[in-house]
Order: structure tokens, then sequence, then C-alpha cells
């Protein structure tokens, strides 16, 4: 006799392969894959969705050919470059993002902190070495990848704040014009103490064409004068009383 698996252990049986398999797949969303060297990897951001001007990290997932996740990597053994819009960082140096002892983190999680400044797709180029091998992977964010970086004010709601970018633009701006009028003021200044100059210059003027104008008068009264003694010492009988 022929038993049939009753549907309703056959669906559980089913549902609980799937979560099994889900449970004890390496970390999957949002962060691209990749192989190298004889290992698996995941490569994306530690903190998704990426913002413009919060801290973030660089997260490389390292699984050997089993899929289980290879926890030695010791620090500095790999670094990343970051790239975006034509701009490359330095090279940041990634270590452990767990602890097996502790408990915490994912092992085979290795990371690197950066802050994204500006919006758009940014390439992951990591180097170095894995248990004597060398290591050169490069992973660019898009659809089939990681998501790329997006500003705050996509997701912002009611209000959507500016970015640390835009404020920093805005504050370039005032600094230009307070620079403007700072060059400014020194013109204004050179203008004032000319206008005061040349009203001193003019007062000095008045003053000399007056005492001229006086002497000028002294001197006519002093002729007058002169030339009315000598016609009195000319005329007979002048003198005598």
């Amino acid at each position: 006799m022929i038993t049939r698996p009753q549907p309703k252990l056959a669906a559980g049986a089913a549902v609980a392969v799937l979560l099994f398999s889900f449970l004890s797949a390496p970390i999957v969303a949002a962060h691209g894959h990749t192989t190298a060297g004889g290992f698996n990897f995941v490569i994306g951001w530690a903190n998704e969705p990426a913002l413009v001007g919060q801290p973030n990290a660089v997260a490389l997932f390292v699984y050997d050919q089993d899929d289980k996740p290879v926890t030695d990597i010791p620090a500095d053994a790999i670094s990343a470059v970051v790239s975006t819009a034509g701009q490359d960082s330095g090279a940041l140096s990634l270590a452990p993002a767990f602890d097996v002892e502790e408990g915490f983190g994912t092992p085979g999680e290795y990371s690197a902190e950066v802050i994204p400044t500006a919006p758009g797709d940014y390439t992951f180029h990591f180097t170095g070495t894995i248990h004597d091998k060398a290591i050169d992977v490069s992973m660019t964010s898009g659809a089939e990848t990681f998501d790329g970086v997006v500003a705050p004010a996509d997701l912002e709601f009611p209000v959507k704040q500016p970015t640390l970018t835009e404020v920093g633009t805005r504050l370039d701006r005032v600094d230009g014009r307070i620079e403007a009028l700072q060059s400014a003021a020194p013109a204004a200044a050179a203008i004032a103490d000319a206008q005061a100059a040349a009203t001193a210059a003019s007062a000095a003027a008045d003053r000399a064409l007056l005492i001229g104008a006086l002497l000028g008068g002294a001197g006519l009264v002093l002729a007058a004068i002169a030339v009315a003694m000598v016609l009195r010492a000319r005329t007979p009988g002048a003198g005598s009383a």
C-alpha cells in the first residue's frame, strides 16, 4: 500500500526548507556578489539606504567556496578605494566588523568607515591578500549590485532640510559677499580721505587768497600815503607854519 504525503505536511516541509535556506545563506539584500581567488564576496554599504552626509561604511563579506564566513583575515590585510564622479578616496583599511567571542556583528564582515558627501553611484575597489592569495575586486553601485547614495531630501517628510553640500554652498556665497564688501570698504575710505584732503586744500587756498588780498590792500594804502607825502613836500610853503 502506497502512503501519500499529506498536503499540510508537505507544505510545512517546504516552508521549513525555504526558511533554513534563507537563514543559512549570506546576506544578499541590496548587496552585490562576485567571486575571486576562490572566495565569494558580498559587497555594499554597511548602512542602507546610504544617505549624503551620514556616517556609513564600505562593507565586504568574505565567504569560502562552501559559503562559510572567513573570520581570520587580519586588520589592514585588505584596503578599499571609494570612487565617485571621477574622484578617488585614499586607501581605506578594512577591519573586522564582528567579534566571534563576544557574539556581535556578522561573521565574515569587514568594513571601513566613510561619510559619502555627494549623491550618485559609487565604486568600491578592494585590494590585498586573503590566506596569502592576492585579491583585486571592484564593484560599482547599480540595479544588479548595491544601492547608490541618495540625498536625505529624497526621504524627508514633510519638511526637506538642506544637505551639508547645499549649506556649504550657501556659506561660500555669504563669504563671497562679505569679502566683496570688505574689499569695497577701503576704496570708500580712500574716497572719503581724498574728499577731506580736497576740502582742506580748498580752505587753505581761501585763506591764502584772503591774506593776499589784505596784504595787497595794505600795500595800496601805504603807497597812497607815500604819494601824498611826496606831493606835500613839493608844494611851496608846505612844511612852514
